[in-house]
């Protein structure tokens, strides 16, 4: 059983109050807050290891580059890929995400080809697709989805033909929570050999991945989502696709030879890997995986589950209030609302603006999202402009959950 009390202990900042009050935080899915294992760490690096990696004779550079390429194993073995070669270190989800559409669709796409997305998408997975359609004539292809954020498989195999290249689709709705059936959509799009991109910045903080399990050609997600860093990300990529991908970004670091004629290139993953890597974030985002581990996935699934079904049937006993993919059995960490006030007169009802309802919870102490969050097409889908977010982490409680709905009861009657 976890010691969510001693869990806590370990992130100061949840200690803190904002405006009189108690920090509430439920905004875990824009980032989570940093445990001081991470930060302490990062500090020693900079205090006493820190010098340029790679290709330095003196102690220190060659101790960073020890921490930094460690760090890179320790990425390998938290996805379990096959090699440690198919790590390549990037900013993050976005630039992942940004890496392989640029390169793939330059090396491995024509015009008319197609490239395969779906409804949920958050923005960093559908607009790198359409710069590269504008500039490369490819065709892009949604899945639908139903009205509770499920995607329609059915439809998404009818959505494959001899021009479809590539799927690229998100593993858990940034929005929803919804966790689509991951494996059983790369299993369709390998029978008509396509290969399949996970968008996992929502999934790798509350569930195991294995990618040789998935069998998925590329994973993308973000260190900042799992207490780790700012500024560090990975993408994961089977060793036969990262070898036929041309370089990212040209630089130091990604080169073998280089004469004014000509260039030549390292191999992945330093292929990828332009310039002064952020080797300090490096080490961060290693120490943020080592603190996931010591806790457990099979711990933190099983306390996220519970805090997300109960936050939802809590919600459930306030009027007005919807919930939008609200499905139990395929929710994870997310629960998104709006609030529907009768009007003066007593006939009909109206939104409350999310905009508002996060600005009054920000004076209670507790922080949520606002917006569309980076998904304007699953709105539209929806039929709204955006919603308030509760996103949970390990460190969060029933307690919290509870304080959320008491403030949800005090703001409703100002409208």
């Amino acid at each position: 059983m976890l010691d969510i009390r001693q869990i806590r202990d370990d992130f100061p900042i949840l200690n803190r109050e904002v405006y009189g009050k108690q920090l509430i935080y439920l905004d875990n899915a824009a980032t989570t807050q940093k445990p001081r294992q991470v930060v302490e760490a990062m500090t020693e690096e900079y205090y006493n290891v820190n010098a340029n990696v790679h290709r330095g004779v003196h102690f220190l550079s060659q101790r960073a580059t020890d921490l930094h390429e460690g760090a890179r194993e320790t990425v390998r073995a938290f996805l379990n890929a096959e090699k440690v070669e198919e790590i390549v270190f990037t900013r993050g989800t976005t630039e992942s995400i940004n890496l392989v559409a640029q390169t793939f669709c330059e090396s491995q796409m024509n015009v008319g080809d197609e490239v395969i997305i779906s409804t949920v998408e958050h923005h960093s997975n559908i607009v790198p697709w359409q710069l590269q359609a504008e500039k490369h004539g490819i065709v892009l292809k949604v899945i639908p989805m139903t009205d509770d954020g499920q995607l329609l498989l059915d439809e998404y195999e009818s959505l494959f033909s001899e021009r479809t290249k590539i799927v690229s689709c998100a593993h858990v709705s940034n929005v929803l929570g919804t966790v689509n059936p991951i494996k059983q959509m790369i299993a369709v799009a390998h029978k008509h050999g396509v290969p399949f991109l996970i968008d996992a910045a929502q999934s790798a903080p509350h569930m195991a991945l294995d990618v040789q399990d998935l069998d998925c050609d590329f994973l993308a997600f973000s260190g900042h989502k799992m207490y780790g860093p700012t500024g560090i990300g990975v993408l994961y990529g089977k060793a036969e696709w990262l070898d036929k991908l041309p370089p990212y970004q040209g630089g130091g670091e990604m080169i073998a030879t280089v004469s004014f004629e000509r260039s030549t290139f390292e191999k992945a993953p330093l292929r990828f890997e332009a310039g002064t890597p952020d080797y300090i974030a490096t080490t961060g985002l290693a120490r943020a995986i080592d603190y996931i581990n010591s806790i457990g996935f099979e711990n933190i699934e099983a306390h996220e589950q519970e805090l997300t079904c109960y936050c939802i049937e809590q919600m459930k006993t306030i009027e007005g209030l919807t919930v939008y993919g609200s499905s139990l059995d395929s929710h994870d960490a997310v629960v998104s609302f709006n609030i529907f006030a009768p009007f003066p007169t007593g006939v009909g009802e109206r939104p409350i603006h999310h905009m508002d309802i996060g600005t009054l919870l920000d004076r209670f102490g507790i922080a949520v999202r606002t917006g569309h969050h980076c998904a304007q097409p699953l709105m539209d889908r929806l039929g709204i402009l955006g919603t308030v977010r509760a996103s949970f982490a390990v460190y969060n409680t029933k307690e919290e959950i509870d304080s959320l709905v008491t403030a949800l009861r005090r703001i409703i009657p100002m409208f």
